[in-house]
């Protein structure tokens, strides 16, 4: 008996052992595909309506009395009716969410969620973006604003919410925007400029490691991380980092032109209570009010999109789904 039960464990080993490499070269196929197949991603919406009255709906049923919650959805119901009899357009805001980091990879669901709103889009209608980056590459955040740009040359009126940073390239983004709101403790500001470059030379040098760099054009590479760097070099250097402070003070200045740029431009970042008076932020409000307080005259539509890429775990769910016996598929007390 031991015997057999040995052997029934050691196949159940092998048809599992195999179940799994089968299961990874499914999985490593699967991933090569994807990164060869362009990614189109889709784009996702709901109606932050239906979730603010879910919210209100849970809280009323553990609240209230049954002949009050009663009477409240008897009215919610009737508000409702009236609401699908209105001939008029309810105005709409589109709510996108954008977080940063430091190559502003966020700005490629951006562009989707911009060009798709732009289709849509009327008179009276929207844009609030909630706003949370700290900065980082200078292209990468230009790009980001350009973004946002294009919604105010279409008349498109945007607002930027900013709960937690909005700071150097991250106020970049936000400065586009016809408001900006902020949390009273949310970080704005940072107009300024850094770039440093770390040199190893000394340490080469010293174990007897020579770096050559040959290069065509005087200035196609001034700092460099192994060569020795000279005065003019340095001085280059700093004068591409003043030049590109200079073009951020201009496109600051460009959108907010109430801005004493001699005073918010230094590098500096505020919160958001004092950011108020140096006219950085227009009004000290979180997302979450500015959004309820929209939700009874507007349909709030959170725009969001997503990759086309499948996660790893709905992957293998499928694959199981794939590779598991076929049964009837019926529950257990289930009928026919």
């Amino acid at each position: 008996m031991n015997e057999l039960a040995q052997q029934y464990l050691l196949f159940l080993a092998e048809v599992l052992t195999l179940t799994g490499v089968v299961v990874l070269i499914l999985l490593v196929g699967s991933a090569a595909a994807q990164r060869l197949r362009p990614s189109r991603g889709r784009l996702v919406v709901c109606r932050l309506n239906d979730h603010y009255r879910d919210l209100r709906l849970q809280l009323q049923r553990a609240a209230l009395p049954p002949r009050q919650l009663r009477r409240e959805l008897r009215q919610q119901r009737r508000r409702d009716k009236q609401r699908r009899r209105e001939t008029t357009r309810r105005r709409r805001v589109f709510v996108l969410d954008f977080k940063g980091d430091i190559r502003a990879t966020a700005v490629a669901g951006l562009r989707e969620e911009v060009s798709a709103i732009l289709t849509l889009a009327e008179q009276g209608d929207e844009v609030l973006l909630r706003l949370e980056n700290a900065g980082g590459l200078v292209h990468e955040h230009g790009l980001a604003a350009s973004q946002l740009d294009r919604l105010r040359q279409r008349g498109v009126t945007l607002t930027v919410a900013v709960d937690k940073v909005a700071a150097s390239g991250g106020y970049m983004m936000a400065c586009v925007a016809d408001r900006i709101i902020a949390a009273p403790f949310a970080i704005v500001g940072s107009i300024g400029v850094l770039g440093q470059v770390p040199n190893f030379h000394r340490l080469l040098d010293r174990h007897g490691v020579d770096v050559e760099l040959v290069k065509a054009g005087e200035l196609k590479r001034t700092l460099t991380w192994f060569g020795e760097n000279t005065e003019e070099d340095r001085k280059h250097f700093r004068e591409q980092v003043e030049r590109t402070h200079a073009l951020f003070k201009h496109f600051v200045a460009t959108h907010r032109p109430a801005l004493d740029m001699a005073r918010v431009a230094t590098g500096e970042h505020w919160f958001a209570t004092d950011a108020v008076e140096l006219k950085l932020v227009d009004a000290l409000q979180t997302s979450d009010d500015y959004l309820l307080a929209a939700c009874e005259g507007a349909d709030l539509l959170h725009v969001h999109f997503c990759t086309g890429r499948t996660p790893l775990t709905q992957r293998i769910a499928r694959l199981a789904r794939v590779l598991a016996p076929r049964g009837t598929g019926l529950l257990p007390g289930s009928k026919p």
